[in-house]
């Protein structure tokens, strides 16, 4: 029986894959291939990180997400100490989502004003 895959996979699934048995036809990617692929990767794992149900689920998922969003991040010459920057840079504008706030819509205030004049 044969499974197709197509989709970037970690470097010891191969193996994996043989020692079960099963031969893997696999390739190298060049770059843009693999920045491609790892986009892919990373929408998978956000899908995985979602539809987690235990604490100890979600643990995995989020890992495998880190470990795709650290390879993006390598392979554009960003360092971890790069995104904490900026990511705190980011909660100390913008908040982080500590109150659990839900925007629901936006009005525009000319629009509230001339409704408050009637």
């Amino acid at each position: 029986m044969e499974k197709i895959f197509n989709k970037l996979v970690r470097d010891k699934i191969p193996d994996k894959i043989e020692k079960n048995g099963e031969y893997a036809l696999t390739k190298t990617l060049n770059d843009n291939d693999f920045e491609n692929a790892l986009d892919n990767k990373l929408l998978e794992e956000v899908k995985e990180v979602i539809a987690s149900r235990t604490p100890d689920e979600i643990k995995e998922e989020l890992a495998d997400l880190l470990e795709v969003m650290l390879k993006k991040a390598e392979v554009n010459n960003i360092s971890f100490n790069d995104i904490e920057a900026a990511r705190k840079q980011k909660k100390e504008v913008k908040g982080g989502f500590d109150t659990k706030t839900f925007l629901i819509k936006t009005v525009d205030q000319s629009y509230v004003d001339e409704k408050e004049a009637v």
